[in-house]
């Protein structure tokens, strides 16, 4: 099981996706400082998360989220309003 996920900066308020198989452990990396990219905004908190069977299929979904964008795909969704 592989999981696509959005969190949101408390700070900054930007938003980043990504796909992993263990969540609580890419959450505490971001939390952490450990991942580059999210170093800047934390910390972090998650928005919204989907499971997928493959990591093929995970892959598909995060390059879609991310060329609409985060907050384009959660208005979509009507998670944002």
């Amino acid at each position: 099981m592989y999981i696509v996920y959005i969190i949101q900066s408390e700070t900054s308020f930007k938003y980043y996706t990504g796909q992993t198989n263990d969540l609580a452990d890419r959450l505490y990396r971001h939390n952490s400082g450990f991942s580059l990219s999210t170093k800047s905004g934390m910390p972090w908190c998650l928005i919204y998360q989907v499971e997928l069977s493959t990591r093929s299929e995970a892959m598909i979904l995060e390059n879609k989220i991310k060329k609409r964008g985060a907050k384009r795909y959660l208005e979509d969704l009507d998670i944002l309003k």
